[in-house]
């Protein structure tokens, strides 16, 4: 896929994968999930060692190139290309979206984490980042300790800054709703599809509402 077609696809359902040491678990998870065709998948791992998080991406990328669906890389440029990903998500420490275009090259996604940030939001679009994302938009089980950003934020940067605005943290499909009405493109889950009894259920349930919204 070329980058231009990607990010026409920037809208919708973002999954993000939990931490699993479990490969053959993890896998089971995503490809389950995958039957829904979110618009995204993001493989991430914290606590993996550099081998486990090789050989997971790996994997996950052939599900994702099965499938159909766009892979991002969380905070590593060389997994994203070692795997050949189709784009990575920075955070604070892993370097500027300029930087990151450089060495990936156009066809390439690239988003920026920019918290509760509208600086570094702002920074991210005109460094070349194709999405921006904010959060935690709810209390998040998976990062219990993120700032907040506000909905208003979303909604400001879905007017001002001319590209995707993805918003992630305690989105369930319950409040789904309400981060789509106020601009959010992209719809970052993880726990609420992953920790669910039937995560591609539960993912189609995601995929359905936001494409009625």
């Amino acid at each position: 896929m070329r980058a231009e077609d990607l990010r026409k696809r920037l809208r919708g359902l973002y999954l993000i994968t939990p931490e699993c040491a479990d490969t053959g678990r993890l896998l089971a998870l995503i490809r389950s999930a995958l039957e829904a065709r979110p618009a995204l998948i993001q493989y991430r791992s914290k606590l993996a060692d550099e081998s486990l998080r090789y050989a997971q991406a790996q994997a996950v990328s052939g599900l994702c190139r099965e499938a159909g669906v766009a892979l991002i890389i969380n905070d590593s440029i060389e997994l994203a290309l070692a795997v050949e990903a189709d784009g990575v998500h920075l955070g604070r420490d892993d370097g500027d979206a300029r930087s990151a275009r450089e060495r990936l090259g156009d066809d390439r996604i690239i988003g920026v984490s920019c918290y509760d940030e509208w600086s570094r939001a702002s920074a991210a679009v005109a460094a070349g980042a194709d999405y921006v994302a904010f959060g935690a938009v709810f209390g998040s089980s998976t990062k219990p300790e993120a700032v907040c950003a506000p909905l208003t934020l979303v909604s400001r940067a879905a007017r001002e800054l001319g590209v995707p605005v993805a918003a992630i943290g305690g989105i369930t499909l319950e409040n789904a709703a309400t981060v789509r009405a106020a601009g959010a493109d992209l719809v970052c889950v993880i726990s609420d599809v992953f920790g669910a009894a039937d995560p591609a259920q539960r993912a189609g349930a995601f995929v359905r509402m936001l494409d009625a919204t």
